[in-house]
């Protein structure tokens, strides 16, 4: 079979199998990918995306008492409505095909072309999957902040430390920066991953790292759009306004003071959020560490009406369900969450915003799914996205930082 017939026949078979099918293949553990819809918006000059928030109410109002006739009206005070810029970051995923497979592929039918890419395609997203819920989360946050390191051997903070970032890192390419992010102290690939440690071997220390610096993916920095800590522990300007002057552009943060998650924790952190106007039901991500501690507790709180599930109240449960001031708290854990850290979010909110969600079509090519290596004897299949995570109201979500699980 010529390599255009290869190249016709690969197309159309991944088009009818793969092309709009790829929220199926999303993995379960990447809860924000999940939870947090995406919204493409149509592009405004200078490719910035522009969302009218609201950040103050009125004010002009005029009182006058019963005996009060034909009283003059105060000024109007007009509400503050921002428009919040938000621009779509890219990231491009790629995975080969060697000639020899795709042209066996292509010329078994259907049958030999799924056995031949099921399993290349479903690890595609799954990577493309884990690397967008880390963005979500931890976008110009960084991956995890050094403790300590010893020869090769880099040890990460505990607080910082997220085992689903970590989890199949071998070989993963990373950057170090320090902790201002001024300083470029080298790269390196990653050689082994020590879980219970918290630790990862690379094959090179870069020059200088000490503790304090900042581990990133490699060529992240400075190109990653705002993730979820970022966005609520933000205090200066953030899509184009200032949380300085607005209180309700503020994220909340609330200490654990250096002790083990509870619910009465959970709690006094909503209150933060419930003063700047939350009055609905929000989700708490813990890391399973912080898990494994509200469980041991959530006897005293946990629901039993009418709406008692199995699968969101008995141990080993994938979440637990309580109510408080702003309604009902579903708290989920995520692999994904650093130690010291959980996470109060309003999803209703939340939504990612870009040109384009997760997608095998190439910008400009249709259905051309593969193409030519140069210089190699394979063909190359790409996943890309564009797009950034925006948040209406950051004031209505709530960082727990200090978090020291038992």
């Amino acid at each position: 079979m010529s390599s255009a017939n290869t190249l016709s026949t690969l197309n159309g078979f991944f088009k009818e199998k793969y092309a709009d099918k790829l929220q199926v293949l999303i993995p379960d553990g990447v809860k924000l990918l999940n939870k947090i819809d995406f919204a493409s918006k149509n592009k405004q000059p200078g490719n910035f995306y522009h969302q009218p928030v609201v950040l103050g109410l009125e004010h002009g109002v005029t009182f006058a008492s019963s005996e009060d006739d034909a009283f003059n009206l105060s000024g109007a005070v007009a509400g503050q409505i921002k428009d919040a810029t938000v621009k779509g970051n890219q990231m491009v995923l790629r995975s080969l095909l060697g000639y020899a497979s795709a042209s066996r592929a292509a010329g078994g039918g259907e049958r030999a072309f799924d056995d031949a890419l099921k399993f290349l395609v479903a690890n595609m997203m799954r990577s493309a999957s884990k690397k967008l819920e880390i963005e979500m989360l931890y976008g110009q946050v960084g991956y995890g902040v050094v403790a300590s390191t010893a020869a090769n051997v880099i040890t990460i903070a505990t607080a910082e430390w997220a085992p689903g970032i970590w989890a199949g890192g071998e070989k993963m390419p990373i950057d170090i920066y320090n902790a201002a992010g001024t300083t470029f102290r080298g790269s390196a690939n990653i050689a082994s991953v020590d879980m219970d440690a918290r630790s990862i071997t690379v094959d090179s220390l870069p020059a200088g790292v000490i503790a304090t610096d900042v581990i990133w993916h490699k060529g992240a920095f400075g190109k990653e759009f705002a993730g979820i800590h970022k966005i609520i522990t933000n205090t200066s300007t953030l899509f184009g306004i200032d949380a300085s002057q607005y209180n309700l552009w503020k994220g909340n943060t609330f200490s654990a003071g250096s002790s083990a998650l509870s619910f009465a924790k959970i709690l006094d952190g909503i209150a933060r959020a419930v003063e700047k106007g939350l009055e609905d039901d929000v989700m708490v991500m813990v890391n399973p560490r912080a898990w494994s501690d509200l469980l041991s507790e959530q006897a005293a709180l946990r629901m039993y009406d009418s709406s008692y599930s199995s699968s969101k109240s008995e141990n080993g449960s994938k979440s637990i369900m309580f109510f408080g001031q702003n309604g009902s708290i579903e708290v989920v854990p995520s692999i994904y969450v650093k130690e010291g850290y959980a996470y109060t979010l309003y999803l209703d909110e939340f939504f990612r915003i870009g040109s384009t969600d997760l997608t095998f079509r190439r910008p400009g090519q249709g259905d051309e799914f593969f193409r030519d290596v140069e210089n190699s004897a394979a063909y190359e299949l790409r996943l890309y996205t564009d797009q950034a995570l925006f948040c209406h109201s950051p004031g209505k979500n709530v960082l727990t930082n200090d978090i020291v699980n038992s």
